[in-house]
């Protein structure tokens, strides 16, 4: 047949086909069919598939794609990723998709990253660390060995561990590493605190030193307490340094002349942890960049004004029970909008513009776990057998991992946590470094570590 004459029978037959009833329309195609040799049964396959399995990602808009991805759950997504290189490419670009799949991992967004494709690698390296976390895989542990007698004062501060110890030392250790940078012969140390050019101790001998790391040399020797001091703290640009002792006082001094400006009374026990910091809210007592002191004991912790007043008024007193069988546990936690502290109730945390209660975590009831660390998404507990973490929005313990049998302290300083910035959530750069350390009956110090990435 002709292609003209093909071309107006086929017209001929196409409207006649349009007229038939369903019914008559598929008798016809059964016809045809039967008619058909093999050729035109392979066209006919090949075309129905591409007829019927239509690839709606592929052929809707893309904001409409994305729309609709929103409504499944990550793991179905990343199995739709296998269906062709076509999905992949959509829903990988996805953004908001794999942010919220992030956030709700307890993984930090930042909104600058312009990448389309960045936020799906973030989600699979999310769920890889939650899932080590989960599994207990995500940290290892090391030690630091260099003391000949208990230590029993501990700071840390960017990738740097200072130990004192009752051998009259204190040491400097690179965490990575386990290098010892510095060691300088000190008086035996209770509390420790250090930045690049000077380490501040407090003492058993009830005093306070200021030294040099580069030579070791004594700078300035603070005497006034009656008891031990057990916390110290110090801030350069106020020239202020805060100590609190077992005479139950707290003193504040001049950092650079070593003259005491202040003493602080109220406490009716020893005196186990002083915090000096920015305060970053406003109320009726004080306004954002005012200097904020927090002193704290076995029952209550104190807030101060810090000025060069003599007759310094404490602006409030905080504690979680009246019933003196309850003490407080030495960890206090201080950022400047939060306080928080824990004791065997659970943990409390205080708004620090009203000094209300926010609310009170209570651990399960097999648990008698201490505050380490407390962030916006994350906390850091420990007990007598376990460092655990918890997940703030549930409260519930996501992880844990075993501990050796670490020398108690009653005050506090023998233990504490190290890089504080994941808690306030992960971003796959900040799961690096030291966890947690503490001392041990033999003299080491026990680190737990990040593992890298697997």
């Amino acid at each position: 047949m002709e292609k003209k004459d093909f071309e107006a029978w086929l017209d001929n037959i196409s409207i006649a086909f349009l007229s038939l009833t369903d019914l008559q329309k598929n008798e016809t195609l059964d016809h045809l069919i039967s008619l058909s040799g093999a050729v035109q049964l392979r066209h006919l396959s090949n075309n129905l598939e591409i007829l019927l399995k239509r690839d709606f990602l592929k052929l809707l808009p893309l904001e409409l794609s994305f729309y609709l991805l929103k409504w499944l759950d990550p793991q179905t997504l990343l199995t739709c990723c296998l269906v062709s290189k076509q999905w992949n490419k959509v829903i990988s670009a996805c953004t908001e998709v794999w942010q919220t799949a992030c956030k709700n991992l307890g993984w930090q967004i930042d909104d600058s990253v312009q990448d389309p494709l960045h936020w799906k690698n973030v989600y699979l390296k999310a769920i890889l660390r939650m899932k080590q976390l989960k599994d207990h895989e995500a940290f290892e542990t090391s030690s630091l060995i260099g003391h000949s007698a208990r230590v029993y004062a501990l700071y840390y501060k960017d990738g740097l561990l200072c130990t004192g110890s009752d051998d009259l030392s204190a040491k400097l250790w690179d965490v990575s590493t386990g290098q010892c940078i510095y060691g300088i012969q000190t008086h035996t140390c209770a509390a420790v605190k250090f930045d690049e050019q000077k380490l501040v101790t407090g003492s058993f001998d009830n005093t306070v030193a200021c030294w040099e790391w580069s030579s070791g040399a004594k700078t300035q020797h603070f005497r006034g307490h009656t008891g031990a001091v057990f916390s110290v703290d110090y801030n350069d640009e106020l020239d202020i340094l805060v100590s609190g002792s077992a005479d139950f006082t707290v003193k504040v001094w001049a950092l650079s002349t070593g003259t005491c400006l202040n003493t602080l009374t109220g406490h009716t026990e020893w005196v186990t942890k002083v915090v000096l910091q920015k305060c970053k809210v406003k109320s009726l007592m004080h306004s954002p960049g005012d200097y904020i002191l927090l002193s704290a004991d076995k029952y209550e912790i104190k807030i101060w004004p810090i000025g060069r007043e003599i007759n310094c008024k404490c602006l409030r007193t905080l504690s979680v029970s009246e019933d003196r069988s309850i003490s407080l546990q030495p960890r206090l936690h201080f950022d400047g909008k939060y306080i928080v502290c824990s004791s065997a109730l659970g943990l409390y945390q205080w708004d620090f513009a009203s000094y209300d209660i926010l609310r009170v975590i209570k651990p399960p009831d097999f648990l008698n776990v201490s505050l380490l660390g407390f962030g916006e998404i994350f906390a850091l507990l420990f007990d007598n057998r376990y460092l655990y973490i918890m997940d703030l929005r549930t409260e519930k313990l996501i992880s844990r991992w075993p501990l050796p049998e670490y020398r108690k302290s009653k005050r506090g300083s023998s233990f504490l946590a190290g890089e504080m910035s994941w808690l306030n959530g992960l971003n796959g750069q900040n799961d690096t470094g030291l966890v947690f350390a503490t001392s041990m009956p033999d003299h080491s110090i026990h680190l737990v570590l990040w593992k890298e990435h697997g």
